[in-house]
C-alpha cells in the first residue's frame, strides 16, 4: 500500500468507505467515527503549529533574497495569486448554483452533519493557540527575523518548520486515506454521499477548466510585455506542466521548469532565482482550486457565500501558502486554518476539503509551476528594462 502515491490510496479509500458505509453495520462505522474523532482534533492541534512552522520560515527566507529583485517577484507573485483566486470566486458564483441545488437537496435533510454518526468517545486535544494568533505571530516572527538578519531564532525557525514537515509527511499523511475512508463511511451511511460525488466531478471539471484559462491569461500578459510569442511560448512549457503532473510537486518539478525557462530565453540570474523562489510562494493554480472547492462545500452546506468574506480567505491564502510543505497537498494542509477560522469549516468540511483538493492537486501544480514561468518572463523584462533606465 506504502508503495502507492497518495491519490491512488486516496480513491481506494473512498471507494472502500462507500462499501463499508452501504454494506457494514453501524458498529463498524461509528468505529471509523471514532478515529475521525481523534485524528480530527489531532489536526486541530496541528493547524496553528503548521501556521508558525511554515510561515514564520517562508517569510524568513524571502527577508535573505536579493533586494529589489525579491519585491518585484514577491509582489507579481501575489498579485498573479490574488487574480487566480478573485477569477475562480466569480467562476464559481456564475456557474456552480447551475447544478449545486442546495434549497432542493437540503430542505428535506436539514443539516447533513446532523445524520452523521456519533464516534464511541472523543479526546479533546485543545490548540495551543488560535488560527489567527498563529498566523500574527508567523508574520511577527518572520519579517523580525528577515529585518535583523540574526541566525539564533532563524535556525530555530527552519528546525521547527523541519519538525512540521517530518510530522505532516510521516503521520498526517499516511493517516488521512483512514480519515477519509471514515468521512465517506459515515457520509455512506447518512445517504449523503451520493449528492457529495454527483456534484464535485462537475466541480473538478470547472476547475481545470479555469487552470487552463489562468495558465493562458498569465502568458498573455508575460509575453506582451516580454514580447515573445505566446503559442510558441506556451509549447516550451508542456514538458514543465506534464512533469508537475507526475509528480504532483513544484519543488521536484524545479529542475525541468528551469529548462522550460531557458528555451523561453529568459536570462539565467533571473530564471535562476525567479523559478525556485516561486515554487514556494506563486500558488495560483492550488488557489483556484481551495476557492472553488470551499465555494462548493459551502453551498452544499447551504452556508452563506459572501464576497466580503471570500475577500479576505483568498488574501490571506496567498500568504499563508508560503513556502508550503514539499508534500503533495502541501496547500491545503497551510490553509486549514484559514478555511477553519475564515470560513467556520467543521472537522467533517475540512476532511472533505483534504480529499477533494489531493485528488486533483497534480492539475493545481502544473498550473502553479506554469505561472512560475510567466512570472519569470515577466520579471526578466521588467528588470532588463530598469537597468536600461
Amino acid at each position: 500500500m506504502k508503495k502507492l502515491g497518495l491519490v491512488p490510496r486516496l480513491i481506494i479509500a473512498i471507494i472502500l468507505g462507500i462499501l463499508i458505509g452501504k454494506f457494514t453495520f453501524e458498529p463498524v462505522v461509528r468505529l471509523l467515527a471514532t478515529f475521525n474523532a481523534i485524528f480530527g482534533s489531532f489536526l486541530g492541534f496541528c493547524i496553528p503549529l503548521i501556521i508558525l512552522g511554515f510561515v514564520v520560515a517562508g517569510i524568513a527566507d524571502l527577508g535573505q533574497g536579493a533586494g529589489k529583485l525579491l519585491g518585484l517577484t514577491t509582489a507579481i507573485a501575489y498579485v498573479s495569486t490574488l487574480i487566480a483566486g478573485f477569477f475562480a470566486y466569480f467562476v464559481a458564483k456564475s456557474f456552480f448554483p447551475l447544478f449545486i441545488h442546495t434549497a432542493e437537496v437540503l430542505s428535506d435533510a436539514g443539516n447533513p452533519e446532523d445524520k452523521l454518526l456519533a464516534p464511541f468517545f472523543k479526546i479533546d486535544m485543545p490548540p495551543v493557540m488560535g488560527v489567527m494568533t498563529a498566523l500574527i505571530l508567523a508574520f511577527l516572527l518572520g519579517l523580525g527575523i528577515a529585518a535583523i538578519k540574526e541566525k539564533t531564532l532563524y535556525n530555530i525557525a527552519s528546525e521547527f518548520q523541519k519538525i512540521m514537515e517530518k510530522t505532516i509527511r510521516n503521520v498526517i499523511v499516511p493517516l488521512l486515506p483512514v480519515h477519509i475512508m471514515g468521512i465517506f463511511a459515515n457520509m455512506t451511511y447518512a445517504g449523503e454521499v451520493g449528492r457529495i460525488l454527483g456534484v464535485f466531478w462537475k466541480v473538478f471539471l470547472i476547475i481545470i477548466a479555469a487552470h487552463l484559462i489562468i495558465i493562458l491569461f498569465q502568458y498573455t500578459v508575460a509575453c506582451s510585455v516580454g514580447k515573445k510569442n505566446i503559442f510558441s511560448t506556451l509549447k516550451k512549457q508542456i514538458p514543465g506542466y506534464l512533469t508537475a503532473i507526475g509528480t504532483q510537486s513544484s519543488a521536484a518539478t524545479i529542475p525541468v521548469n528551469l529548462q522550460c525557462s531557458e528555451n523561453m530565453g529568459v536570462s539565467k540570474g533571473i530564471r535562476e532565482f525567479v523559478v525556485p523562489l516561486c515554487a514556494t510562494i506563486h500558488l495560483s493554480g492550488s488557489t483556484i482550486t481551495l476557492t472553488s472547492c470551499s465555494i462548493a462545500v459551502m453551498m452544499l452546506n447551504n452556508m452563506p457565500v459572501e464576497f466580503s468574506k471570500m475577500v479576505g480567505f483568498i488574501a490571506m491564502l496567498g500568504v499563508t501558502m508560503v513556502a508550503a510543505p514539499g508534500v503533495p497537498g502541501g496547500a491545503v494542509m497551510a490553509a486549514l486554518g484559514i478555511l477553519q477560522s475564515m470560513l467556520g469549516f467543521s472537522e467533517a468540511q475540512l476532511a472533505l476539503m483534504i480529499a477533494l483538493y489531493i485528488t486533483q492537486d497534480s492539475f493545481g501544480t502544473a498550473c502553479n509551476v506554469s505561472g512560475d514561468n510567466a512570472i519569470a518572463i515577466l520579471v526578466d523584462s521588467l528588470y532588463k528594462g530598469e537597468k536600461k533606465e
